[in-house]
């Protein structure tokens, strides 16, 4: 039995595409990251146009790759402590970009919805699931931001068909690009029912009001949220739907240090830095921690991870004791950047960043250690014993 798993296989793919660029720039002699900048894909250029357009912004919500290699290349060039080191161990830098679509190809459905209630504050009820990917804050952060109020104020119905509301499922980056989008056009939509049912109780037009400060206003007027209730008027409820396309795409570049024993196989990790376009970054820590969580979990099968079977089919690492998951120990300090942009398709500006941390991870460690050692791996986990052959062969004992 087999189901998706984060990155959806583009961690493989970009182990062997990133490699095939890295040994690229070497034989050219080009700089690893001058080499990307030459060949990556950017609004504008003529095989991305639509017929009849002036540029390729249409299949772009925002474009921040530039900004990524950039932030990694200063980032991975300050001068940072280094431990002391034997002549045994060989240093390298090596790095890798990837790009990823938000939703599966053949669309993803979401619904919201969103009422006043009499004490002033709100019921946000959406059909996406909470599991560890923060979706829950970023929800009620984009329903207060609409709605002038703050995120104590929105109490959040999800992930059950009791409450009502439909989601495709919580995955392929989608619980906050497809569904925040539902959940804005809910806010968007009851903010201008507030704002009518205000303009007609001071007979203005609706665009003269504003809501703010849990009260809808309209130059010196002001009236309380609760008061609006208590107006009567027709009911403060709105709905949101999303149909996921088109596509956003977010862009992550990452960077490593690595030393390595060559007489042992050995690999330590001197340096992490992963850069990241993820539009407006709705909640910067959720998101700093999505990321750094991407990197701890990809360092885990790119180092340490394997499932072991014999000739006859049976696994014989069944248990945790023989398969290594990464502890608190194992996994470096990632330091995490943020490129500036805001996505003309996401939620409020806002890109998925959940899947694409992982993926350009093991394609960065496989450079670095070709860096180091000037041998190329082709396939994880980079565990001693899979390394020591070829170092042993290259490095004598």
């Amino acid at each position: 039995p087999a189901g998706a798993y984060r990155g959806y296989g583009l961690p493989q793919a970009t182990l062997a595409v990133e490699a095939a660029i890295d040994e690229l720039a070497l034989q050219l002699g080009i700089d690893p990251f001058e080499m990307r900048r030459r060949n990556i894909v950017r609004p504008g250029d003529p095989m991305l146009s639509p017929p009849g357009a002036e540029h390729s912004d249409v299949l772009y919500g925002s474009y921040g790759l530039d900004q990524c290699l950039d932030l990694v290349e200063r980032a991975m060039a300050e001068a940072t402590p280094t431990p002391e080191l034997s002549d045994e161990w060989l240093t390298g830098d090596g790095i890798a970009l990837t790009m990823i679509d938000t939703v599966p190809p053949d669309g993803h459905i979401a619904d919201a919805a969103i009422s006043l209630g009499a004490d002033g504050g709100f019921t946000l009820t959406v059909g996406t699931a909470e599991f560890g990917n923060g979706t829950s804050t970023v929800h009620r952060q984009i329903a207060a931001t609409i709605l002038g109020t703050t995120v104590e104020r929105i109490t959040l119905k999800q992930s059950d068909t009791a409450h009502g509301g439909h989601d495709t499922g919580a995955y392929g980056s989608t619980g906050t690009f497809v569904a925040g989008r539902a959940t804005q056009a809910a806010a968007e939509a009851l903010a201008e029912t507030i704002k009518r049912v205000a303009a007609d109780h001071w007979n203005v037009d609706p665009s003269e009001c504003r809501l703010a400060d849990d009260a809808v206003s309209c130059g010196a007027r002001r009236l309380p949220f609760t008061d609006l209730i208590k107006a009567g008027g027709p009911p403060l409820t709105a709905q949101g739907n999303s149909q996921g396309t088109p596509r956003s795409v977010a862009f992550n570049v990452q960077g490593f240090r690595v030393a390595v024993n060559k007489y042992t196989g050995v690999v330590r990790i001197l340096k992490s830095v992963q850069a990241a376009d993820a539009g407006r970054v709705a909640n910067p820590m959720q998101c700093r921690g999505q990321i750094e969580g991407g990197v701890a979990q990809s360092l885990g099968a790119a180092l340490y991870e394997e499932i072991v079977i014999d000739e006859t089919g049976r696994v014989i690492n069944p248990r945790f004791r023989d398969y290594h998951l990464p502890s608190y120990a194992d996994v470096p300090r990632t330091e995490v950047l943020f490129a500036e942009t805001t996505d003309t398709i996401g939620p409020l500006g806002a890109k998925s960043m959940s899947e694409s941390p992982y993926n350009p991870v093991s394609a960065a460690l496989g450079n670095a250690l070709r860096a180091a050692t000037g041998i190329r791996f082709t396939a994880t986990p980079f565990k001693p014993d899979r390394l020591f052959p070829l170092l042993q062969e290259k490095f004598g004992a």
